[in-house]
């Protein structure tokens, strides 16, 4: 049974905890960071002021002795050790006074973050009173998974800022529900570990066009954004997660069901016939199976957008009038739509300009309203949206697009993920040198060969991946932009440039070039064991026709080598094992 414990704590000594690590997030039921930056100046005046403020839980980490998992407290933390790495002045203008607390000013001459500078500061009064202020602490020991869910539920309901997905997703951890969030993840582009320290929040978190936290996910670069199916601020309330777990409801559920706030609960309330009746058939349905299936099919429907050359809005092509409405509504019917016709009746889409056209102004064809969200209206709209969709569709088993290749929305998910998690994830720019004769570069093939043997020597039960075809340079970017007349796509901080421009240049389809590569790591010194589990694993992607080619490297049960010689992974670069100490102790992670 678990056990509280009351534990004053000063902040001083929570950053310390937050320095070291020593705080993570179970994003399993945790929302992202989405407080304005008046609510946090709100709270260091508070602060400031000696005002009381709501107390923080956390639960002891079985798993890692003195480490912490946040409770309550998730926009508070960040907020206050935001305000001391000088993120945002007080609401009279002030930024924390870097110069009198050394534990922060430490680790921003390390290069953890970039101090904003002000002639306007605290005094050296005021920083003290900041740091020395006791927060009211509790921690739970010795909690149950399950108790931890219940707590965090019991506190999250009645919260008034959460939005309705919020609420129900608080405490609810089911695979329904962890299903839905890891698919939201992933097509958002903030995918990343179920629990993560407390610092990669802002990683993961989403800023709003009018609010500049600093946070890596801007809503305004997301697909359901960019495309107008939801607004900034819907994103920011989970709104992209109703709409899938509402989606995922019909399909997984084998029937229709009704678009409203009250079914939607029912699903996510523990107990209740409909989750009982939604969880039973995700079992049989599987839901890695339905994840691939949506991905895919919401892919589909962007290759509609950027057919004959030009990628116009899907909100701009289903609507009649111009309009800035969301529209998850009607989203829904245009994927159950092609779900039904690629999974159901086992076609392919054969021509995705006719598709455009098919669905141009469709909105006029649909009962759309209050009265569109029982079943038998959805099925009338759905089976409108087939009708103009089937003959441009062809007979085809996709089976092996759907479940054996990455969709764009995961490249854009590892992309991201790269730039926290730098041991598992690489990204190179391609084989080809970006100087003037153009030619194969071997020791970049060569890099990407130790960088495979370097994920898999992470550790057993552990999986990376290399994107060939992605660049973290700006001037790189932009040198491929110049020679070979392509333009890069932004994910994050980093830029995709692709592979098809070298196969062009090296006069090869698509086709022999990836087989370039796979050539390249077939006749390499890899080890055999963990050679065969990359080739079979290797993917392409056309990726808005840059192209991009994702190497896997699937966990493995001992070390890997290059020849006879022993890489490991030092945060994002590859090294040498050349110390008999260093190469003991990475054998060891390989014993039972």
């Amino acid at each position: 049974m678990a056990e509280l414990a009351s534990q004053p704590t000063s902040i001083q000594t929570l950053y310390g905890w937050y320095r070291e690590n020593k705080l993570f997030v179970n994003r399993r039921y945790q929302r992202k960071l989405v407080w304005t930056q008046l609510e946090k100046q709100k709270l260091v005046e508070s602060i400031l002021k000696k005002y009381p403020i709501p107390a923080i839980l956390v639960a002891e980490r079985e798993d890692a002795a003195g480490t912490y998992e946040i409770i309550d407290g998730l926009q508070r933390l960040p907020a206050i050790v935001s305000f001391i790495e000088t993120s945002f002045p007080t609401l009279d203008g002030k930024l924390f006074a870097l110069e009198f607390f050394p534990t922060a000013k430490s680790r921003a001459d390390e290069g953890a973050f970039v101090p904003n500078v002000s002639d306007s500061l605290l005094s050296q009064r005021e920083v003290t009173t900041l740091l020395d202020y006791s927060l009211a602490l509790s921690v739970m020991r010795n909690a149950s998974e399950a108790e931890v869910n219940d707590v965090f539920g019991r506190i999250n309901t009645y919260g008034h800022r959460l939005s309705d997905q919020e609420r129900r997703q608080a405490g609810v951890q089911n695979e329904f529900s962890d299903m839905v969030r890891s698919i939201a993840c992933t097509i958002r582009g903030d995918a990343s570990a179920d629990v993560l320290g407390l610092a990669a929040m802002p990683s993961i978190s989403i800023d709003l066009p009018m609010t500049k936290h600093g946070y890596e996910v801007q809503a305004d670069e997301v697909v359901w954004v960019t495309e107008g199916i939801l607004r900034s601020t819907d994103l920011r309330d989970s709104m992209d997660e109703q709409c899938i777990a509402d989606i995922a409801a019909c399909i997984v559920g084998g029937q229709l069901i009704e678009r409203s706030k009250d079914a939607l609960d029912d699903i996510f309330t523990v107990g209740s016939d409909e989750s009982d009746r939604i969880l039973n058939a995700l079992n049989l349905y599987g839901a890695d199976k339905f994840s691939e299936e949506f991905k895919y099919c919401f892919d589909e429907i962007l290759k509609i957008c950027a057919a004959d050359g030009k990628t116009d809005k899907l909100r701009d092509i289903v609507f009649t009038k111009n309009t800035t409405n969301a529209f998850p509504s009607v989203f829904a019917i245009l994927l159950i739509s092609v779900h039904e016709l690629v999974v159901r009746e086992h076609k392919k889409a054969a021509d995705y300009s006719g598709l455009k056209k098919a669905i141009d102004n469709v909105d006029g064809r649909l009962s759309i309203g209050r009265k569109a969200t029982s079943p038998e209206e959805r099925r009338k709209n759905i089976d409108t949206v087939k009708g103009l969709m089937r003959d441009l569709f062809v007979d085809a088993d996709v089976a092996k697009e759907i479940y054996g290749s990455h969709a764009t929305t995961d490249i854009d998910g590892i992309i991201r993920r790269s730039e926290i998690e730098l041991a598992g994830y690489e990204l190179k720019q391609g084989m080809l040198s970006l100087g003037k004769d153009r030619a194969v570069d071997q020791s970049l093939v060569e890099k990407v060969i130790k960088t495979i043997a370097t994920i898999a020597n992470n550790g057993p039960g552990r999986t990376g991946k290399l994107i060939i075809g992605v660049t973290d340079k700006d001037a790189d970017a932009a040198r491929a932009k110049e020679l070979d007349a392509i333009e890069p796509k932004r994910i994050g901080k980093r830029y995709v440039v692709g592979v098809n421009r070298e196969a062009k240049v090296m006069g090869l389809s698509v086709e022999e070039y990836f087989a370039k590569w796979k050539h390249a790591i077939k006749n390499s010194a890899l080890s055999d064991h963990l050679k065969d589990a990359v080739l079979s694993s290797m993917d392409f992607n056309s990726y808005y026709d840059l192209g991009v080619i994702v190497i896997t490297v699937p966990p493995q049960k001992e070390l890997s080598f290059v020849g006879e010689e022993l890489y490991w992974r030092d945060g994002d670069a590859t090294k040498l094992a050349d110390q008999p100490k260093q190469i003991a102790n990475m054998a060891k992670r390989f014993l039972a």
